[in-house]
């Protein structure tokens, strides 16, 4: 680097030089001893100034790049933004004056980036998707507390961990490395054992950096949306078993009249009944599925909500059932029937309690029991309706409240059920923000208890 000092100082040494090499030309010209020892001392003294000189030149040029040297290192600590360096009036103090003038505009990026990278990381972070980063050597880069817990691995998992370490699953890892081999993005679907058997669609795709490149998966939860699939499998099979049933009844005794049954006074009217039968069977799995489908499109809110008497109710499907008791031989006792109201609509609420009522008659035995009351119970209506039925076997509660389910499968049928009055007396139920719950014991008889917010 060419400074001023720098020149300053050869153009001084060079003068010195010269003056020195004047002074022994002129001691080795003088032939007189006298004066060479006068001449010595000259030239001695000569390069003892241009010894100090170069002395004062290179302390000060290095104290100075030392000083250059320390800021540049410490550019981006805080302190280092009121730490002033020396100007002179050289290179150096140009260069001191361009890296002052720099460190601002280095500071504010270095903080941006510092701020994208918290931001990114805290995103990534707090994401449900599982989101995990490899380099080429398949050492982790990143990974969210989400994909560390699918995969069954501590948290946190920290950087520089081998993929080999983190994931047991032979079939990721495949993946991962399949990436990085071939450079092509690719999805799959895998059932992780780490993450109780959910099941994954994994999206991976290279990650290629400046200087690096590498792999990025992420793992998003499709238990969820696979478990629904099934269900909608399964109500499309069950409605059209369900239809098929009875309009395979109605096809075949109507082909049957039509082939001159019609004129057999013995069993016309019989053929006829069972046709009428299976129609009204048709019409009321219409009605239920149209309820279930207006239940389900409000998305849990009910419209228009009002006060409901729980007592004017239940006494309402008391008396629509009270009929078909009689003509069974069941007998309904009432308990305590507290006054309390609740928040909702009166006729899903009454249609749910004649559902209940309705099975507990039908589902009884020959001069069984049916007992009902409703208590407030820490602030809520405790809605209760216990029989002396068939029960329900322990293995069948948990699906109990599903569409088409039933325990009893012929003798369902037989009493004209539809398989759905279950399942519409739990979405009504949950949409007043309440709950039910079943208890049941094979061959003792089951209970059905509704718990519904009370209204002050």
């Amino acid at each position: 680097m060419r400074t001023r000092v720098i020149r300053t100082f050869l153009t001084s040494g060079f003068l010195l030089l010269a003056a020195a090499l004047l002074v022994l030309d002129l001691y080795a010209a003088q032939s007189d001893p006298s004066l060479w020892h006068p001449l010595l001392v000259i030239s001695g003294i000569i390069l003892l100034l241009g010894g100090i000189l170069a002395y004062l030149f290179v302390r000060s040029f290095s104290r100075q790049t030392a000083e250059l040297r320390s800021y540049a290192e410490h550019l981006l600590d805080p302190l280092a933004s009121i730490e002033l360096l020396p100007a002179g009036d050289d290179d150096l103090g140009d260069l001191a004056r361009s890296l002052q003038r720099m460190a601002p505009r280095i500071r504010e990026l270095v903080d941006t980036l510092k701020l994208e990278n918290a931001r990114r990381e805290a995103i990534l972070a707090s994401m449900v998707e599982g989101v995990l980063a490899v380099d080429k050597d398949l050492r982790v880069t990143f990974c969210n507390n989400s994909f560390a817990r699918a995969v069954g691995a501590r948290i946190p998992v920290h950087a520089g961990m081998p993929l080999l370490e983190l994931v047991r699953d032979p079939e990721l890892r495949e993946i991962m490395t399949n990436v990085l081999t071939s450079g092509e993005r690719t999805e799959h679907r895998l059932t992780l054992p780490a993450a109780a058997d959910h099941t994954f669609e994994i999206l991976a795709g290279p990650l290629a950096g400046p200087s690096t490149r590498g792999a990025l998966a992420i793992l998003h939860d499709v238990t969820e949306l696979e478990r629904l699939e099934r269900v909608r499998k399964d109500f499309v099979a069950n409605v059209s078993h369900e239809l098929r049933t009875p309009l395979t009844a109605i096809r075949g005794y109507a082909e049957t009249l039509l082939s001159g049954a019609l004129q057999d006074q013995q069993y016309n009217r019989k053929f006829v009944e069972i046709i009428e039968a299976q129609a009204t069977r048709l019409s009321n799995i219409a009605s239920d599925l149209l309820t279930l489908s207006e239940l389900e499109s409000n998305g849990g809110a009910v419209p228009q909500p009002q006060t409901v008497s729980v007592r004017s109710v239940l006494e309402s499907a008391l008396r629509t059932v009270e009929s078909t008791a009689r003509v069974r031989g069941v007998r309904m006792h009432c308990g305590p029937i507290d006054d309390v109201t609740v928040l909702g609509s009166e006729l899903r609420l009454e249609q749910v309690l004649i559902n209940l009522l309705d099975n507990a008659v039908k589902f009884n035995r020959q001069n069984g029991e049916v007992w009902l009351e409703a208590r407030v119970v820490d602030g809520s209506a405790r809605i209760a309706i216990r029989d002396t039925g068939i029960g329900i076997p322990s293995e069948d509660l948990p699906r109990v409240f599903e569409r088409f389910y039933r325990v009893d499968k012929a003798r369902s049928r037989e009493m004209g059920g539809t398989g759905l009055g279950l399942s519409i007396v739990r979405h009504v139920v949950e949409q007043m923000h309440g709950s039910i719950q079943v208890e049941s014991r094979l061959g003792e008889g089951s209970e059905f208890i509704i718990t519904l917010p009370a209204v002050a």
